[in-house]
């Protein structure tokens, strides 16, 4: 199931940002706006959060629609272990290993 069909009450705390800085994965969300603030905004970023303040979930919405969306998982120690990543269509998936390298 991808992330625009299951229920995101089980993804965390939900966050709106303006934009995204950097080009490491998982993406770092910048400039948080209220959801009241998403009233006159075409585009922004929707973020699922833990409870360690990790992001899950991060959706691109584009006039209402989701867009693009990144799937994270974490090892315990908090590396990334795997990330899903959804553009275009088209699904692709990134492993990293407990030191935080690509595999």
């Amino acid at each position: 199931m991808n992330p625009e069909q299951q229920n995101h009450a089980s993804m965390g705390t939900c966050r709106y940002f303006v934009t995204y800085s950097g080009i490491k994965l998982p993406l770092k969300l910048v400039n948080e706006i209220t959801e009241a603030g998403l009233n006159n905004r075409n585009t922004y970023y929707r973020g699922y959060f833990d409870a360690q303040d990790r992001i899950l979930l991060c959706q691109k919405i584009v006039y209402g629609e989701v867009e693009s969306w990144h799937q994270y998982q974490y090892y315990g120690n908090g590396v990334l272990k795997h990330a899903q990543i959804a553009e275009d269509e088209e699904v692709r998936e990134v492993h990293f290993n407990e030191s935080g390298e690509m595999v």
